[in-house]
């Protein structure tokens, strides 16, 4: 399975759609698949596409903001957690239950503060705010390694600027998926983007 450092961000998805739209999704090549947890029964829907396609893609959730959360997540077959600030419980609770963490950070302090709690990677938060060159500036103190992900504002318009500032991938949220959107275009959008990370990532 070729692995792009895509996070398709689900927001608003229904269980109905759940299998149908993460289908899409991992034929077009994108296999990290968020729901986030203020989706309709968002567990149920992780549960839905982790039960059908946990072979061929990973599953997990965002807007994660308690341990207990991240429980459900994991009792539903989820592999990842996605939270929208530095919440160290949050993190060391997915590093205890052999989930991947990806807290959202803004400041050299929380990226920091993340990384001691265990975090997998980080996920710069909003990124059209923070910018590529917010971005750079904080790359040149963190451990070289660490996966960074330009989320909110990030789109295959501008994927090449944040590849270089140093980012290894992106989370997709309104571009790719909105509520009323059909499996259709949420697998051109996906295609689109695939195409343009592959460019990126080769430049």
């Amino acid at each position: 399975m070729t692995h792009r450092h895509i996070i398709a961000i689900l927001r608003g998805l229904t269980n109905e759609e759940a299998v149908p739209v993460c289908s899409a999704l991992v034929e077009a090549g994108i296999t990290l698949i968020e729901v986030p947890l203020n989706s309709p029964n968002a567990v149920e829907s992780i549960a839905r596409a982790a039960g059908t396609l946990s072979d061929r893609a990973e599953i997990g959730a965002g807007t994660v903001l308690s341990p207990e959360d991240v429980r459900a997540v994991a009792g539903a077959g989820g592999t990842f957690i996605v939270s929208p600030d530095t919440n160290v419980a949050v993190i060391e609770e997915t590093v205890r239950l052999g989930l991947k963490s990806y807290p959202g950070v803004f400041s050299p302090s929380e990226a920091f503060a993340a990384i001691r709690a265990g975090a997998t990677g980080l996920k710069f938060f909003p990124a059209e705010v923070l910018g590529a060159k917010g971005i750079r500036a904080m790359k040149a103190v963190l451990p070289p390694a660490l996966p960074l992900y330009a989320v909110g504002g990030a789109n295959p318009d501008n994927f090449h600027e944040f590849f270089a500032a140093g980012c290894t991938g992106f989370g997709l949220g309104t571009y790719i998926f909105k509520p009323g959107m059909s499996v259709s275009e949420t697998a051109e959008r996906a295609a689109l983007a695939v195409a343009a990370y592959d460019k990126g990532a080769q430049t």
